[in-house]
């Protein structure tokens, strides 16, 4: 039995919860911080973890290799939009990385805790 890549994205978020995990990375510290802190102020994710990466990537036609700072927010789907326009719009890079990935299980305490940390009326 063969699934087309669609088919198996359309299984795969019938099992989701309406949590994901949000990824973008910026080329200093300095700017991940700045971003997480601002993130995490919005209430657009509970949490932002940071790690140092290595990228590889094609850019205007040139192999390019760059130490990086990687972002995984925890937030709500339903905040994806939201955090997207919010990453956007203070981005320092022309085309950032921001992909949407599900989460499909999780502690129902921590998955309260995202809901908790991503209300907008939510106290500090």
């Amino acid at each position: 039995m063969s699934c087309e890549p669609n088919e198996l994205a359309k299984d795969d978020m019938k099992n989701a919860t309406p949590y994901c995990i949000v990824l973008t990375s910026t080329a200093s510290e300095a700017q991940a911080e700045t971003l997480a802190r601002q993130i995490v102020e919005a209430r657009l994710g509970a949490c932002v973890q940071i790690q140092p990466i290595r990228s590889f990537y094609q850019w205007q036609g040139q192999l390019c290799a760059e130490p990086e700072w990687q972002l995984s927010i925890k937030t709500q789907q339903a905040r994806y939009q939201e955090l997207e326009q919010f990453i956007l719009a203070r981005h320092a890079y022309e085309t950032p990385e921001i992909v949407q990935i599900p989460i499909t299980a999780g502690s129902k305490d921590y998955l309260r805790w995202v809901d908790a940390g991503t209300q907008d009326d939510a106290a500090p």
